[in-house]
């Protein structure tokens, strides 16, 4: 609860108090020009880190890693975009902090600490066909193709005989 007092309560009205000290100081016109400043920039950043993140996730996924630092991090960014296009010069500090490598580096590293990420789940499994827990599939409860005669797993191992491109290229 203490967490939605501020977000919704408190927040806006600091907004509102720091918009007015700076609409006093630089005058109303400046005011909003400056907010309208640093949502554009804010918006440049915002695109320029996301690529920058988007790449390293990719090259993550594509070496067969998890990237999980990559979508604490996008996760951030997106928190940091959002912080930019609300009116406001706090808002805009925080996700400025947001956009910012080093600090959004040690956000993720924060956020990752309290996460436990695990590549392998056996909690879920999902199939294809639209079977779930309160419909039957095509065969009843039970799928003839899980189990065999004895009501037991069949395990085994593949190898994929497949030609790739790169294979018939060497033999020509």
């Amino acid at each position: 609860m203490p967490i939605f007092l501020f977000l919704f309560i408190i927040l806006p009205i600091a907004e509102m108090a720091v918009l007015i000290q700076v609409g006093g100081m630089i005058g109303v016109l400046n005011t909003v020009g400056l907010v309208l400043l640093t949502a554009v920039i804010g918006a440049a950043l915002l695109r320029q880190q996301g690529l920058a993140t988007l790449l390293k996730a990719n090259q993550r996924l594509n070496s067969g890693e998890l990237p999980a630092r990559e979508v604490a991090e996008g996760l951030i960014l997106a928190v940091g975009g959002a912080l930019l296009l609300t009116p406001g010069f706090i808002t805009d500090t925080i996700g400025f902090l947001c956009l910012i490598p080093v600090t959004r580096h040690w956000l993720s590293a924060q956020a990752l600490k309290r996460l436990v990420v695990s590549g392998q789940s056996s909690a879920f499994v999902f199939r294809s066909g639209g079977r779930g827990p309160f419909d039957q599939g095509p065969f009843g409860r039970e799928d003839p193709f899980d189990r065999d005669a004895n009501g037991d797993i069949i395990e085994g191992d593949y190898q994929d005989q497949t030609e790739r491109d790169r294979d018939r290229l060497g033999k020509k």
